[in-house]
């Protein structure tokens, strides 16, 4: 069977979608506007097809006349869009003009969250009407679809699912700590993008608290983002320069050896869909996690259980959580072990997959009758 993704092949969720369907016997085409990183791993067999005129804004009309182009080419069974707000739309308009079915749509968070104004909001709602199947990962998406006017019954929970055999845990890369210079120190790690979005500042602003209590204690603080000036500078005017390391972009096959390197993760995000894949890749490497109060995070992580919640720009609770995890390694390693098991039976890519792969089936064989 035929497939035809329009998505950004620069997301590792992209990659990771179209390589589970090509290994398992699906004929995939990806249309996508970024071109594809040398070692963007994409599979061999995954034919890619660049259009020019990128998804959103008014270009979305240019790359529309394009994707047609490319479709009466591919002739694919199924359409899968990702990210309502760009390629979704395109895809909308394109089964409007077509008549093509099925079309499956998946949200990925800020597209149906946030990015919804104006004219942007109708384009959205409209292309939510025209999806054959909605899916995403969180049940405040479903809330917020809903009262956009969607069919509940046309959306479904799919998760995109961590890679288990990737992340893992394992033993800490004692290389690595020594190129950051955090041998023999606890390490805290977050990985998220250094926007506001993600408040790494209040991570920053918790760090001198923790430091009273476990002075030897090492941030690495990952991603790129418009504050990276902006954070650093924080960093030095409160004189924990010296605690942190901003490691910049990790490439998705480097960061197993940093989150086993490490013995908490924290996320400071005043926003998410379902579970950050950060988040989910920490807890399948047994880390315990703090993270902020918000969407589906109580979904997956109970308070006290197997790691902690915490209220939003609040760096004072931030630092006394971390510090209790980094005074009781006992506690944190049990967190871990839970995390695991959590992500292993719930939010394992490989079961996440093969119920898309039944689903697909399913579309296909009701439309072609």
């Amino acid at each position: 069977m035929k497939i035809c993704y329009l998505a950004n092949v620069a997301s590792i969720h992209t990659v990771r979608w179209v390589n589970y369907f090509s290994e398992h016997d699906w004929k995939v085409d990806l249309i996508t506007w970024h071109p594809p990183a040398n070692n963007s791993g994409i599979h061999p067999d995954v034919v890619v097809h660049r259009i020019f005129f990128p998804p959103h804004y008014i270009a979305r009309y240019g790359a529309l006349l394009e994707i047609i182009r490319l479709i009466k080419k591919i002739r694919p069974d199924i359409i899968h869009a990702h990210y309502i707000g760009h390629f979704g739309i395109l895809a909308g308009l394109y089964g409007r003009l077509s008549g093509f079915k099925p079309i499956v749509l998946t949200a990925w968070g800020s597209d149906i969250l946030i990015d919804t104004r104006g004219l942007k909001k109708w384009l959205v709602k409209y292309a939510l009407k025209k999806a054959d199947l909605i899916t995403c990962d969180a049940e405040h998406m479903i809330e917020k679809m809903v009262s956009l006017g969607t069919d509940p019954k046309k959306i479904t929970l799919n998760y995109f699912g961590t890679d288990i055999r990737k992340f893992k845990p394992g033993q800490r890369s004692e290389k690595l700590k020594e190129k950051l210079g955090i041998l023999g120190s606890p390490v805290v790690i977050s990985l998220r993008n250094l926007t506001p979005i993600y408040d790494v500042e209040s991570l920053i602003k918790a760090i001198p608290l923790v430091l009273k209590e476990v002075s030897e204690t090492k941030f690495v603080i990952a991603g790129k983002g418009s504050q990276e000036a902006e954070l650093n500078q924080l960093a030095k005017s409160l004189r924990v320069s010296d605690s942190i390391r901003f490691v910049g972009f990790i490439a998705n096959d480097e960061l197993p050896k940093y989150l086993t390197s490490s013995d908490v993760y924290v996320s400071t995000s005043l926003s998410d869909a379902g579970l950050a894949a950060s988040t989910n890749e920490a807890m399948a490497c047994e880390l315990p996690v703090v993270i902020t109060d918000f969407g589906d995070n109580r979904k997956w992580v109970e308070d006290g259980v197997n790691g902690f919640i915490v209220p939003l720009k609040d760096p004072k609770t931030l630092a006394e959580k971390i510090i209790y995890l980094l005074k009781n390694p006992d506690v944190g390693k049990e967190f871990g072990m839970r995390n695991r098991k959590i992500i292993e039976e719930s939010y394992n890519y490989y079961k996440e997959m093969e119920k898309m792969e039944n689903i697909y089936i399913e579309l296909i064989e009701r439309y072609k009758s």
